[in-house]
This record gives C-alpha cells, structure tokens and sequence, in this order.
C-alpha cells in the first residue's frame, strides 16, 4: 500500500509540473490573455505521458528515464517525471548507468531552470532566489540548482540500493545459519552412531566374553555364539546405514531420488530393544503404559528409544549382573516419562567408551524442549529420569 501511494503522488507530482510549467509558458504578463503555442502543447503532452509511465520505473527504470528526459531535453518541458525516475534508477543499477543517467537528468533539469530563470518575473519560479544581475550569476545559480535538484533523487536511490545490499547480506547469512543446521543434522547423525554402535558393539563384547568363558563346559555355547553373530550383523547394517547418510551433506540437500534416510525406531520398538538387552545378560523388570503411542511424533518416538537404549547400555557397562527397572509412560498431552533403575555396584567396574553417551542424551532432550536428570539417587541406586513433552493432536 506504502508503494502504491508513492506512485500516486510521483505521478500527481508529474502532472501538477507539467501543467504548471504549461501554464506558465502560455501567461502573457500583465494581461489575463494566454499565449499557447504548438510547442507549448507538445510539450505538455509529452511531460503528462512522462508522469504516466512513472507507474512504472521500478519494473523498467532505464526505458521510464530515457522517456521522462526527452520532454526537458527536446521541448519545453520541466524535468519533474525524470527526476523521479532518477531515483528509481539509481536503486536498481550502479556504475556507469548511475552517473549518465544522473549527468543526463542534472542537464535536463538545468536546462529546464535556464527556461523558467529566463521568463517574466512575474512569471518564474526560479527568479525567486536566483540572480539575473549578471549572466555569469544566473549561469552558476541554474548549475548550483540544477546539482541540488538532482542531489535529491540521486541520493534517494543511493540509499535505496544500500538497503537492498544489507537486505541481500542478511538473506546470505540466513542462508549460512541454514547451512550450518544442515552440518548441526550431521552432527546429530554422528550421535546416532554413537548411540546404535556404541549399544550394539558393547552387547556384542558380552556375548564374545561370556561366549569365552562358557563355551567348554556350559551347552548354551552354542546359543550365545548365534546371539553374538545376529548382533554382529545388526551392527554392520547399522554402520551401513549412518556411513550412507553422513556422505550426504544434510537432508537438504538430497537429491530427489536418492538414498532414503534409514528409518528411525519408535515407541513399538522398545520392547524389543528390552528384549536386546535380555538376551544380553540384563535382568530387566519393565513396565510400559502409554495412551495412543501410535499418535507418537516420530522425533518423540526416536528421542525416547535412544535414551532407554543408552540407559541399558550403561548398566551392562557399569553395573553388569545388576537388575534394572524401567518404566515408560506418557499420553499426548500429558508428556513421556522415562525411568531407569539400577543398584550401584560395590566397585566401580570399568568400561571402554567414548564418555558421551550422557551427553548426547541430554542433547536429544534439550532440542525436544524435555527435562533430564541421571545420577545416584541414594547410597544404593543409580536412577536415570527424563520427561519429554508430547504435544496432543489437534482435534
């Protein structure tokens, strides 16, 4: 609405200039008469069709100026329509296109003041403050006008054109910022390794372990053999799957057609990571009540499945034979809570590990907007407890 108005008024601006100027033209001193000439009216006419086009100096500003300075230039016409389009112009384009356009208009404004300084003083504006005492005086008063005429307009788009440049820099950098999510994705990919590697490889080291020990006298040698083999090929196909997604540079920018990103688990996937964990060697008591889980967001789903997967994992690390009691429930609108509980050794046990496995959860549930709390919740228990907000579907 702001730009419609200013076109209304540029053009208003046009026709009021060319009318006046017109009118002035067609003034006989000292009389009521009128003294119309043909180039008068050509001019006129020419000046209203140059206000007109004004409608248009954004989409075509080189053609709107070239037109608006042929009234000033080769009739008797003011300069009004092509100042306008200086400005107009100036926003658009620089170098070269800037300065002979501006020259261009400033001697057709120039010349256009030269006209009215050399009317009637009754009838010229530009008598109001210029000097006719002396050629020389009227020259440099119609050049110094002429300048600051068409400073205006010059300016006008100088500034314009800087502001679309600082516009098209925050647009860069919005593109950067999304750039740098799309490696922040990476990053998060890069946890998902952790997490499935870091769960799958160390139920597979129990299962070699155990295997070492029993494998001589105990006759279920043979099941943990295929337990450890079936773990080992879960973890080369999730290894696949990672690897084929970190050699892209974000989702955003697969192609169509190309590889599909691996599914992720969700909440009917627990039970079978609980089931995992048990043929592990853990000793779970599991307690699992949720309302509408298939209504689950799938980053809901995938969140709550990597931290139970991580809170497992580190009870087979650090607290190997202990039991563990985990409880999952929530409802849309209510939240998921998760709990994981497990005795504390009598000895610290030590276990490989990178040592981010805590923190990539607590990343996870940061960008979810949940809460997190791990660590011993008495002289006896470790408790693993997080909250994630599960927002209900609109009705």
């Amino acid at each position: 609405m702001l730009r419609v108005l200013y076109t209304v008024l540029a053009v208003a601006a046009g026709v009021l200039s060319s009318t006046v100027n017109v009118a002035l033209d067609s003034s006989v001193p000292g009389s009521d008469a009128t003294n119309t000439t043909v180039l008068g009216m050509l001019g006129w006419l020419a000046g209203m069709g140059a206000a007109v086009m004004l409608v248009w100096r954004h989409r075509w500003p080189l053609l709107v100026t070239g037109l608006a300075l042929v009234p000033p230039l080769l009739l008797t016409a003011d300069s009004m329509a092509a100042l306008i389009a200086l400005a107009a112009l100036t926003a658009r384009f620089v170098g070269w296109w800037r300065w002979g356009a501006a020259t261009l208009v400033f001697a057709a404004t120039g010349l256009a003041v030269w006209r009215d300084a050399g009317r009637h003083p009754d009838l010229s504006i530009a008598g109001a403050w210029l000097s006719t005492e002396t050629t020389a005086a009227e020259l440099a008063g119609v050049v110094l006008t002429a300048l600051l005429f068409t400073a205006v307009p010059l300016t006008t788009g100088i500034v314009r054109h800087s502001l679309a440049e600082t516009r098209r820099r925050v647009a860069e950098q919005e593109a950067l910022r999304d750039q740098m999510a799309r490696r922040e994705e990476q990053a998060r990919i890069a946890r998902e390794m952790h997490d499935v590697l870091g769960h799958r490889l160390s139920l597979l080291s129990l299962q070699a372990g155990a295997l070492e020990v029993t494998a001589a006298t105990t006759p279920g040698a043979a099941e943990a053999a295929k337990t450890a083999r079936t773990t080992a090929r879960q973890s080369l196909d999730d290894l696949r799957q990672v690897i084929g997604v970190l050699r892209t540079t974000g989702f955003a920018d697969r192609a169509p057609g190309g590889p599909a990103e691996p599914p992720q688990p969700t909440l009917a996937d627990i039970p079978d990571l609980v089931t995992g964990a048990r043929q592990a060697g853990l000793a779970a008591n599991v307690t699992i009540l949720l309302d509408q889980a298939s209504t689950a967001p799938a980053p809901l789903g995938t969140a709550a499945y990597r931290i139970l997967q991580e809170a497992l994992t580190n009870v087979l690390r650090h607290a190997p034979g202990a039991p563990a009691e985990v409880l999952v429930r929530g409802a849309p609108g209510a939240g998921l809570s998760l709990e994981v509980l497990n005795p504390l050794p009598p000895h610290p046990v030590p276990s490989p590990g990178s040592g981010t496995g805590l923190t990539g959860v607590n990343e996870r549930i940061s960008l979810l907007g949940g809460t997190l709390t791990a660590g011993p919740a008495d002289e006896r228990t470790f408790a693993l407890r997080a909250w994630l907000p599960w927002v209900a579907p609109a009705p």
